[in-house]
């Protein structure tokens, strides 16, 4: 699910926002929101409809001015700088190609407008269709082309004018799933290649894990975590996150030990057992989460397992082709997801509806949030 990048090391502080602010009348679309992201990364903002993110783009590109707050570009404050001074260009989900002109001059049309000379013109067109690999189609029109090509032919547009950033508002959202699934990877090589800083807005979890180095989840305006892919989705800091990406159980309980190195807490389904600690406070009101992967499940009861062990019965179970899930029902009337990867062609599963199993993980599988 990470990123291809994710061991890059990137030079801090290239594009920061500190304390961005935008409100429309009196509601606030973007609330505080401060970052700091690297030279030559591809960060992702990511969040539900209506979160902010779409509007912390346009603040970046120009389009919006900031109620309050500062954006820093290399050293420099472009919140107040009007699109078109700054070293900024931003890929729109629609492409926004030009229907009457062929695909050299669709690449070649930003630089002319900038009155460049024509044979530098030529040399970084023809250079950016190389690098999309679609010199062969130079002279056809945007609607001979296949969705992943027009969005590469949109790429290289945005890329010839040398933008010190690049923003991708829902890059890939016109793409059918398996083609969104190829042009992922080939899209990161492409800006890699060329070095390029890049903000994207998605609404697509594995979108955003698959593409950006780090990635800021945001609800309400406000940003509620940091980090990579497997930062996020291995220790979410909250119950918004930990259900916003990715599938989780969470078990609502009471912390009952809190040590150093590991915690308990007595839920619906019993006492839960985890390996971290939590410097927290005995009966405090706890969220324990687990990812339906990290469960084991049987009709037979485990040897040689400890703590979180638990029984249900078989409700429900989809087949989704290399893993299956199933929903189960637990004591305390709780319904429990757990996902069991197809490593055969025969299916070897010997449970169905309405089995009783048990299901369990390790205390390492386990996080507990506090809110």
């Amino acid at each position: 699910m990470s990123a291809p990048h994710c061991n890059i090391t990137y030079e801090e502080g290239y594009l920061v926002t500190e304390k961005l602010v935008k409100r429309f009348d009196e509601a606030v679309a973007v609330d505080e929101v401060s970052l700091s992201i690297g030279k030559g990364e591809i960060f992702a903002l990511l969040g539900s409809s209506g979160c902010g993110k779409s509007t912390l783009l346009r603040m970046l590109a120009g389009f919006e001015k900031p109620t309050s707050g500062r954006i820093l570009l290399g050293g420099q404050d472009v919140a107040n700088m009007p699109p078109y001074d700054r070293p900024v260009n931003m890929m729109f989900q629609s492409y926004a190609l030009f229907p009457h002109l062929n695909i050299w001059e669709n690449v070649a049309f930003g630089l002319k407008r900038e009155g460049l000379p024509k044979a530098e013109i030529a040399q970084r067109t023809d250079a950016m269709l190389a690098l999309v690999q679609l010199t062969p189609y130079a002279k056809r029109k945007p609607h001979q082309l296949s969705g992943g090509q027009q969005q590469r032919v949109a790429l290289a547009r945005s890329l010839a004018k040398k933008p010190k950033l690049l923003l991708l508002d829902e890059p890939l959202g016109a793409l059918d799933k398996k083609l969104r699934e190829q042009t992922q990877f080939e899209l990161v090589n492409i800006i890699e290649s060329v070095g390029v800083t890049v903000v994207m807005v998605t609404h697509d979890q594995e979108e955003a894990m698959t593409m950006a180095s780090r990635i800021a989840i945001m609800s309400k305006g406000r940003v509620l975590q940091v980090g990579t892919p497997e930062e996020i989705y291995e220790h979410p800091r909250n119950k918004f996150v930990a259900d916003f990406i990715g599938n989780v159980n969470l078990f609502a309980g009471k912390l009952s030990v809190d040590e150093a190195d590991h915690c308990a807490a007595h839920t619906g389904i019993g006492e839960i057992h985890v390996g971290h600690g939590v410097s927290g406070t005995l009966n405090m009101p706890v969220s324990i989460a687990v990812r339906p992967e990290k469960i084991e499940i049987s009709k037979q009861r485990p040897d040689n397992v400890g703590p979180n062990l638990f029984a249900g019965r078989v409700k429900e179970i989809a087949y989704f082709g290399s893993y299956n899930t199933y929903i189960v029902l637990a004591s305390d009337g709780s319904r429990v997801k757990i996902t069991e990867a197809n490593t055969t062609r025969q299916d070897l599963s010997d449970i169905t509806w309405e089995d009783d199993v048990y299901f369990w993980w390790d205390d390492g599988a386990a996080v507990v949030l506090r809110d």
